[in-house]
């Protein structure tokens, strides 16, 4: 049981939707709440133990691991045992591997993503070299993810805790067209039985132009972000990740 609860604040203004949603359901629980700002994570100013739960963006909570020694996960945006569902290529390379062939044009517009725990830039489509240049100082040696563009329809965020779904959000495309709940049942059967699934997690899936659902990537529980989850559910799978990467540290 937690004791005290952790959630960033920027120093002023409103809460975050994501902290906004914690501080409800964790207030419900009798857990109090505190507030920090990432200079406190930094400098290891808050007393974090067994019995201290923290919440915020990927940076705060990574810092918040390191200091307690828990390893923080590997990201695992297109697990393995899923790639049946994902519907198109997707590969890794580095940054300077697709802008050399590009140059030569031996492959088609890709979508490109930091493959690292640290996001460098922000996904996008790459046409050329020219929109490589454009993403900014990154190093040619940066791990990426790439995957052949395809035609979303519309795309789901699946909320997971366990083996039940706790939550569906549509936050992209047309929210008249729905996923086939039945072929996310069957991902989620896999990536259970796969023993690589977290404990509480999100994942996202979406209709392509040609009707089938299909994954568009997996996201851990921790510092996850929230569409319209209600408090209670979203409370429950932040703080059941965090209960589970605190039990792997001991183990």
């Amino acid at each position: 049981m937690f004791t005290i609860a952790y959630l960033q604040h920027a120093g002023s203004g409103p809460l975050r939707h994501e902290e906004a949603l914690l501080t409800a359901g964790l207030l419900e629980r009798g857990i109090p709440v505190r507030h920090y700002t990432i200079k406190r994570v930094h400098r290891r100013q808050l007393p974090l133990g067994p019995d201290t739960f923290l919440a915020g963006d990927m940076d705060a909570v990574h810092g918040a691991l390191r200091q307690l020694g828990v390893p923080i996960p590997e990201p695992d945006d297109y697990p393995d045992c899923l790639r049946e569902f994902l519907h198109r290529k997707v590969w890794t390379c580095t940054l300077g591997e697709l802008e050399r062939a590009m140059e030569t044009g031996s492959v088609p517009p890709t979508f490109v993503k930091p493959a690292d725990r640290r996001k460098s830039f922000t996904g996008a489509v790459c046409w050329s070299g020219r929109d490589i240049a454009a993403l900014g100082n990154v190093t040619r040696r940066q791990r990426i993810w790439c995957a052949e563009v395809v035609t979303w329809v519309s795309e789901y965020r699946v909320y997971v805790i366990d083996a039940d779904v706790v939550g569906v959000d549509h936050y992209d495309g047309d929210a008249s067209v729905p996923v086939d709940m039945g072929v996310v049942r069957e991902a989620l059967a896999k990536y259970r039985a796969s023993r690589t699934a977290p404990a509480a997690y999100a994942i996202d899936f979406g209709v392509l132009a040609d009707g089938r659902t299909a994954l568009v990537e997996a996201n851990d529980g921790y510092a996850l972000g929230a569409y319209k989850i209600d408090a209670a559910a979203y409370t429950d799978l932040v703080l059941l990740r965090w209960q589970e990467l605190l039990a792997d540290a001991v183990r």
